[in-house]
C-alpha cells in the first residue's frame, strides 16, 4: 500500500510548532481575545473547552507564525502523545498554538484534512509516534519527527469516503452528547425549582455511602475495570487498571449507578460503562428505600461546593472530606413533589444514560472500523452499510 508522509500532505510552511517559551507565558493571558490551544482543549475530534486568550497585539507581535485556523490539525508535541484534534468552524477565526502543540495545514489537492485526522488516530500511526518519540525527560516528538511519519496514500475520493464514514459515527456521538447535556440541564433546572420549597435533611439519611477498597493492589491486568478518580474524570485510558478479583456487590459499579469521589477532584458521576470494580476514595451511592437516584444526584451536586471548600482546607494532604461531613443537611423536594416529579426526572436520568451507552457502542464501532479502513482490509461500501445499521 502506498504511503505518504505528513510533510507531503502539508501546504508550504504548513507544519509549524508552538512559540518559544519566552514568547508566550502565563502573564500574556487575558480574559478575551485570540484563543490559545493547549492540551486541555484537545480531548475530542475538535478543539474545544475553556480557553486562555491573548490580545491581537500580542498575536501580531510575537505569535504570527503560530496561528491555527479552521480546518487545521493540531498535534500534541509532549505530554499525551498521539493526541490530535481539528480546528472547527465556528466562533473563532484564528487560534494560537501553545508551546506543547504543532499545527498542520493540509494541502487539499493532496489530502482531505478529515482523512488525515482519522489516519493519524489509527493504531499504525500511533505506533510510529511511540517508536520515534524522544524518551529523554518527558517523552516528546518534534516537527522533524512528525513530518516523516506516514499515512495511507489513498486517492482523494477514497479519502473523502473513509472520512465521511467515520465522521458519521462521530457526528452521531456529538448529537447524542447534546441530548445528554440537555437532559441533565433540564433535570438541574427542575431540581432547583423543586428544592425552592423543599425540606432540609441530613445527606447521610438519603443513601448508603459505600467506600471502595484498594483493588488496584495486585490487579491481574485482565477482567473488569477498576474505577479510580481518573476513570471518573477522563474515562478509560492506557493507565486504567483491570482486575478479575471477585468483590461484593456493594463494590461494583453498574450502568446507572451514582458514584462520588470524596477526595481529589470531588466528582459526582453517573456510571455508564460496563460493570466495574470501585476503588478506594470513591463512594458508591446506594439510595435508601423509596429514594430515587435523581434525588441523590441533585443533593450531592447541590452540596458539592461546600464539600470542595472543606477539601481545600486540607492543605497538608490530598483534599478530601470525612464521613462525618455526610451528615450535613441538604435541601431536597418534599415527598409529594418527589412523587410528582419522579416520572420526568427518572426519565431524564434514563435518557441520558441510554445515550451515554449508545455513544460507547458508536465509539467502539468507529475504533474497530478505523484500522480496517486504513489498512484496506474493509471496503468503504461495507463500512457504510455497518454505519447505516448502527447510526
Amino acid at each position: 500500500m502506498n504511503e505518504i508522509s505528513i510533510a507531503e500532505v502539508a501546504v508550504d510552511r504548513g507544519l509549524v510548532g508552538g512559540p518559544f517559551g519566552s514568547s508566550l507565558v502565563s502573564k500574556d493571558y487575558v480574559d478575551s481575545g485570540v484563543p490559545v490551544i493547549r492540551g486541555q482543549n484537545m480531548s475530542g475530534r475538535y478543539i474545544s473547552g475553556e480557553f486562555a486568550y491573548v490580545t491581537d497585539a500580542k498575536k501580531l507581535a510575537d505569535l504570527a507564525r503560530n496561528i491555527a485556523v479552521p480546518g487545521d490539525l493540531v498535534f500534541t508535541q509532549r505530554g499525551t502523545l498521539g493526541q490530535v484534534s481539528m480546528v472547527p468552524n465556528g466562533e473563532y477565526e484564528e487560534y494560537v498554538v501553545s508551546q506543547s502543540q504543532m499545527r498542520l495545514r493540509v494541502d487539499e489537492t493532496v489530502a482531505h484534512a478529515a482523512f488525515v485526522y482519522y489516519a493519524t488516530l489509527a493504531p499504525d500511526f500511533v505506533r510510529q509516534i511511540a517508536n520515534n518519540a524522544i524518551a529523554t525527560g518527558v517523552p516528546h516528538i518534534n516537527l522533524g519527527i512528525l513530518s516523516k511519519l506516514t499515512i495511507p496514500g489513498f486517492p482523494l475520493d477514497r479519502q473523502r469516503a473513509i472520512s465521511e464514514v467515520l465522521g458519521a459515527l462521530d457526528d452521531k456521538i456529538a448529537a447524542n452528547t447534546q441530548v445528554i447535556s440537555r437532559a441533565d440541564q433540564l433535570a438541574e433546572t427542575m431540581w432547583l425549582d423543586a428544592v425552592s420549597t423543599g425540606e432540609p435533611v441530613p445527606l447521610s439519611t438519603l443513601a448508603r455511602f459505600v467506600n471502595g477498597r484498594a483493588f488496584t493492589k495486585g490487579a491481574s491486568g485482565t477482567g473488569r475495570v477498576v474505577v479510580r478518580i481518573a476513570e471518573l474524570n477522563s474515562g478509560i485510558g492506557a493507565s486504567t487498571v483491570r482486575s478479575d478479583i471477585d468483590v461484593p456487590d456493594d463494590h461494583l459499579a453498574r450502568p446507572g449507578d451514582l458514584l462520588f469521589a470524596w477526595s481529589g477532584s470531588l466528582t459526582v458521576a453517573r456510571w455508564f460503562r460496563e460493570e466495574a470494580i470501585i476503588n478506594q476514595h470513591i463512594f458508591k451511592v446506594i439510595p435508601a428505600d423509596g429514594m430515587p437516584v435523581w434525588v441523590l444526584n441533585g443533593a450531592l451536586r447541590a452540596i458539592l461546593p461546600y464539600f470542595r471548600a472543606v477539601a481545600a482546607d486540607k492543605a497538608t494532604t490530598m483534599g478530601h472530606i470525612q464521613r462525618r461531613h455526610l451528615d450535613e443537611t441538604v435541601r431536597i423536594p418534599s415527598a409529594a413533589r418527589r412523587q410528582e416529579l419522579d416520572d420526568l426526572m427518572s426519565g431524564l436520568w434514563g435518557t441520558a444514560l441510554s445515550f451515554e451507552r449508545q455513544n460507547l457502542a458508536l465509539a467502539a464501532a468507529r475504533d474497530e472500523l478505523l484500522p480496517l479502513l486504513m489498512s484496506g482490509k474493509l471496503r468503504v461500501k461495507d463500512a457504510e452499510q455497518i454505519v447505516e445499521e448502527i447510526a
